[in-house]
């Protein structure tokens, strides 16, 4: 049976780089792996044909030569888990070993260190701090070692001790047939160590839920949804691992007078009929402050004037985008009655164009007719 392109496995394109390649190895071998799925054949070569996929993707030597040659390309390079792989499934280690507590190539056993998990704050700001930048310190409840046991879970004065049951290896081993199974130790969970005398602050596990204020720098130019990695303000690693992340979704009320569009601003100004016709200048509050806007005689409605560097900063630190002030003619609703007078006048002056309309039809069957006069006169 022929196999699979390696992409399509991942169910990624060709030009995906190592972080999207991480993602979607992960999010396959979480689904299918089969710890998950007991006696589910179809999974279980899911599982495989994935880790196979990634072993030769996240390597760019291999990924070169299967970009050119295909699967003879790589033909007898150590493809799957296992011993010849254990660098790159170490980059797993901390979400596949806390799902399923099964160590070698993936990084070793549950328990062992592990990364802290990310948090996500959804903040909400105003549109003038997404304009000009903003300084916010919001409050998360997230898991912190403990104080009084410093993480280990065992009561000041005592230590933890090496698991009886494993044997300090966090495992234990069963043979079935001609394969060799490996089972997470039930009387350690994994870590290789018990604890005696747990620590009564945190009954044992070493970890306690705080608040903690953190502060947030908003960049002047955020957009909706965009969100701020704050490195390791996180939950806490377990047995010596790092922080997690915090991840803060930024949300920004929408603005009464101003629309976004990219790093543009767009703004609706009414505008009287008389300076639309001979022009002038008028002032509008501008989101940095007063603007004065000049219209030519004879602008029409809908006019776009743009003023350069007025619009949202962008995120990445170049330049501003602009901001667009569109006129529109305005009809007041009720006139006095000279207004009404002059006006009248006015259209005595510009007597609206006549328009000759013709039936579809008509022109559509004209020079049919037009024919059939030439021919029989």
């Amino acid at each position: 049976m022929s196999k699979r392109d390696y992409y399509e496995v991942l169910e990624i394109s060709r030009t995906a780089v190592e972080q999207e390649i991480k993602s979607a190895y992960r999010k396959l071998a979480l689904k299918y792996h089969p710890d998950r799925n007991p006696g589910d054949k179809e999974a279980e070569d899911r599982f495989k044909e994935a880790a196979e996929a990634y072993s030769v993707l996240a390597d760019s030597e291999k990924r070169a030569r299967y970009d050119r040659f295909g699967h003879a390309g790589v033909t007898g390079a150590s493809q799957g888990p296992g011993p010849g792989n254990a660098d790159i499934f170490a980059d797993f280690s901390d979400i596949l070993g806390d799902f399923f507590g099964f160590g070698g190539g993936f990084g070793g056993r549950r328990g062992g260190p592990a990364r802290g998990t990310d948090l996500r704050f959804d903040l909400e700001i105003t549109f003038d701090e997404s304009y000009a930048g903003a300084e916010k310190t919001i409050q998360i409840p997230r898991d912190e070692h403990c104080d009084s046991c410093q993480g280990s879970g065992a009561a000041p004065g005592t230590s933890r001790e090496t698991c009886p049951q494993c044997r300090g290896t966090g495992q234990l081993r069963f043979q079935q047939g001609f394969l060799v199974v490996a089972r997470t130790c039930g009387q350690c969970g994994g870590s290789g160590q018990i604890t005696r005398t747990p620590c009564q602050a945190c009954r044992g596990t070493g970890r306690t839920t705080r608040d903690r204020r953190v502060t947030v720098r908003i960049p002047a130019g955020i957009a909706e949804g965009q969100r701020l990695r704050l490195h390791g303000e996180g939950e806490h690693g377990s047995a010596g691992g790092p922080s997690g992340d915090l991840y803060v979704v930024v949300h920004v009320q929408p603005h009464p007078l101003f629309t976004r569009e990219g790093d543009d601003l767009y703004m609706d100004v009414p505008v009287p009929y008389p300076t639309m016709a001979l022009g002038g200048t008028f002032v509008v509050d501008g989101p940095a402050g007063e603007i004065d806007v000049h219209v030519s005689a004879g602008t029409q409605s809908g006019t776009l004037i743009p003023f350069r560097g007025k619009g949202m900063a962008s995120v990445t630190g170049r330049g501003r985008g602009s901001l667009l002030v569109r006129v529109n003619a305005e009809v007041p609703r009720k006139l006095t009655k000279d207004q009404k007078k002059l006006i009248e006048s006015l259209g005595k002056t510009m007597p609206a164009e006549k328009i000759a309309a013709t039936s579809i039809d008509d022109s559509r069957d004209k020079p049919f007719f037009e024919k059939v006069k030439d021919l029989f006169g």
